[in-house]
């Protein structure tokens, strides 16, 4: 008997493999069987994402939204379309908004500290990637960003060290959280 939890594993599965077009369908297969589940409408939205129909993937992240105002994963995902279409006061708010359900989120930091390094606010930026790499110390993204963000403030002392740190992260496997 196929099941809401079987569909979902099945289409992320196939968002996984780069196949969102097929997931989708999954999604909504099992969305008829459990229509109030937020984790359903948040993987639809991300395949929806993946898929490019940004319309549809924020509709998606809403309704689940609308279902557990809670789920940091979703107001993140909305930050990070918004970012994608430019629209950085939004993209702003919807990453606030991650960090306020899920403070110690180095994906959330990150994220934000990105839009701050877009825009110029390099302060912001430095703040948020410091936040990252203070929840993982190996996070290679956000201390790649920092390394970046430092030369960029001309601390060229703190850009060497998070080089230094980098460099040694090179032999390992890095942690890619966003």
């Amino acid at each position: 008997m196929e099941t809401a939890a079987a569909l979902n594993d099945s289409a992320i599965a196939l968002t996984e493999a780069n196949r969102p077009k097929e997931a989708i369908s999954l999604f909504r297969k099992a969305l008829t069987m459990e229509p109030a589940n937020p984790l359903l409408w948040l993987n639809l939205g991300i395949a929806q994402q993946k898929s490019g129909d940004y319309n549809s993937a924020i509709d998606s992240f809403f309704h689940c939204l609308s279902f557990d105002s809670s789920m940091a994963e979703a107001w993140n995902a909305l930050g990070l379309i918004h970012y994608e279409l430019e629209r950085f006061e939004e993209a702003e708010a919807f990453y606030k908004k991650a960090l306020q359900k899920e403070q110690r989120s180095p994906k959330n930091w990150n994220n934000l500290g990105v839009l701050y390094f877009t825009i110029g606010s390099y302060e912001e930026a430095r703040h948020c990637f410091e936040q990252a790499v203070s929840l993982s110390p190996h996070y290679y993204d956000a201390l790649y960003n920092l390394r970046d963000t430092c030369t960029e403030l001309g601390d060229t002392r703190a850009a060497a060290e998070f080089g230094r740190r980098l460099g040694e992260l090179k032999n390992t496997k890095p942690v890619r959280l966003s």
